[in-house]
């Protein structure tokens, strides 16, 4: 029992340096990662989104979708991802270096989100077809008519309103919260290689080719 105090203080300073260690230590190396350049294209990724997309990451983190959707896309041989369409490679730390909040989700009610703007972009969605989706909902992903303003045209029709099938006379009038959200949405690419994402020679301890 005289030891008692002593082991208690040891134990402390292991958890401490356990945390010290992989907390502090891992955030400091991560935490240090910078864009890629790529010479070929001259310029730098992943790409800093614009302060709509940036506000918009805050209404999805409002709106709790990191509940039904993931944003990680896992290596071939951990999953199928790649075979739904999700993405071309895994993710890797440098993809989040722009969040200041990392929204992964573990959970796939929906899809994946981690290249949903490159996706949009080969099916041609632009951002007016994904604000009517998000207002009628579709199968599991409810609707979010809280984010428009239903008006009877009068007159011109506003601005960047939109029309909804079968509602002739009306008009959705987008709000803030839900253009930024698009737009959020729509920068979500991760089409780019880094050195970490090809594939290692066995010699180097990596994956195999």
């Amino acid at each position: 029992m005289k030891s008692s105090p002593l082991f208690f203080l040891c134990l402390f300073a292991a958890m401490g340096l356990s945390v010290t260690v992989f907390v502090f230590g891992t955030n400091a190396q991560y935490g240090g990662l910078s864009p890629y350049l790529d010479e070929n294209e001259s310029a730098t990724f992943p790409q800093q989104p614009p302060g709509t997309a940036d506000r918009g990451r805050m209404v999805y983190q409002d709106l709790g979708c990191a509940a039904c959707h993931t944003r990680q896309v896992r290596r071939a041989d951990f999953g199928s991802d790649k075979e739904r369409g999700w993405g071309e490679r895994q993710s890797v730390a440098r993809d989040y270096i722009y969040d200041s909040r990392v929204l992964l989700g573990d959970v796939r009610v929906g899809p994946d989100l981690t290249n949903f703007g490159g996706r949009a972009a080969a099916s041609g969605m632009d951002a007016a077809q994904l604000m009517v989706f998000l207002h009628n909902g579709k199968g599991a992903m409810p609707a979010y008519p809280f984010l428009f303003e239903k008006r009877q045209v009068n007159g011109q029709p506003v601005a960047g309103a939109l029309t909804l099938p079968g509602q002739s006379g009306y008009e959705l009038v987008p709000t803030p919260r839900v253009q930024a959200l698009a737009a959020y949405l729509l920068s979500l690419k991760s089409d780019h290689d880094y050195p970490e994402t090809r594939p290692q020679s066995a010699a180097s301890g990596g994956e195999k080719k």
